[in-house]
Formats: structure tokens, C-alpha cells, sequence
């Protein structure tokens, strides 16, 4: 299922903002989001993994991802070829993807996108790409074949710069303790 707000970018942007601003004590910034689309998805089979794949093939810089699940094939064919036309791809994955079969992790690797691993935390729980530094793509959705299938998780797509400052400067303090 896709909500679209399109039409109602300034509820979706503040509706977000009060979920940044609800976190709490470890707040890294207060952002008033104006004007910001926001598209939401919700799995099992609400589209997300094709929103997110559509997102990749846009990119025209950059994809910075963190994720703490990468097993699904065409969220990982899509980092390849976005890779291979020139976009600037950088991972950083939890360390349980050293390990787990299914991963994505060697693929891309043997494309050339350089992949590290977050070992510093118990779980490198995120799930985020920020794409030409202008879109952030976050939610529950892990970068998984079951997140679209089989579990209830949420994905958003929001055009923000500002938001996505953000997540990019503390995907570097990941990718400064990360190996």
C-alpha cells in the first residue's frame, strides 16, 4: 500500500518533524521541514522494495546506505548498476552481514562499492540511504526480501537536503569507526 503525500507535503513533513523531535534526549538537530514530499510504504507487498529500487536507478551522485539487513537482489542489483553508471555507492553494513549467506555483501563488493562493516555496536540497526544528498530513504524496511514480503515495515522517502545533511554526517561518524 502507498500513501502518496504529495498533496499534503507541509502534514507529512510536520507529522515527521514531531517523530524527530519525540526522540528524545539524544536529539542531533530540531528541523521544520516545509515543503518537504514525503512518500510512506508499507509492507508486506506495499511497493516499498520498488520505490526504493526506483530511488537507486534515479541517483545521479550518490547513495550512502546503512543497513543492518541486505539480502534482497534487487535492492543490491540496483547499488551495482547505479555503481557501474558512475553514482559514488558506499555501505555500511552490521557485522552480522559478515557471516549471514543470503547477504548482498559479496556481490557488491566484488562490483567495487566500497563496504564496510559496523562492528563498534551491539546492532548497527539502521536502515538508510541518502541519495544525491537530497533524499533520505528510512524507516523500519530493512534492504530484505522478507521486509517486502512477509514483515509489517514502514518506508519513507523524504526530499529534504536538510534532513538529509543530516543522516549523511552521521552516516561519517559510522563510517569513521567502521572496517
Amino acid at each position: 500500500m502507498r500513501v502518496n503525500t504529495m498533496k499534503l507535503p507541509r502534514i507529512a513533513s510536520t507529522l515527521f518533524l514531531l517523530s524527530v523531535v519525540s526522540a528524545s534526549p539524544g536529539i542531533a538537530a530540531d528541523l521544520i521541514l516545509h515543503d518537504a514530499p514525503v512518500s510512506v510504504y508499507f509492507s508486506p507487498k506495499g511497493g516499498a522494495q520498488d520505490a526504493l529500487v526506483d530511488e537507486i536507478g534515479k541517483a545521479r551522485e550518490s547513495i550512502f546506505v546503512q543497513a543492518y539487513s541486505f539480502t534482497s537482489a534487487p535492492i543490491t542489483t540496483a547499488l551495482v548498476e547505479a555503481y557501474k553508471r558512475g553514482v559514488k555507492v558506499e555501505i555500511i553494513l552490521d557485522k552480522g552481514q559478515r557471516s549471514d549467506p543470503r547477504s548482498g555483501t559479496a556481490t557488491v563488493r566484488e562490483a567495487g562499492i566500497p563496504t564496510l562493516i559496523d562492528s563498534k555496536h551491539a546492532i548497527a540497526h539502521n536502515k538508510v540511504m541518502v541519495i544525491d544528498r537530497e533524499i533520505l530513504v528510512t524507516g523500519s524496511f530493512n534492504f530484505t526480501k522478507s521486509a517486502e514480503e512477509k514483515n509489517a515495515e514502514n518506508l519513507l522517502i523524504v526530499k529534504s537536503r536538510e534532513l538529509a545533511r543530516l543522516y549523511f554526517e552521521r552516516w561519517q561518524e559510522h563510517q569513521a569507526h567502521s572496517e
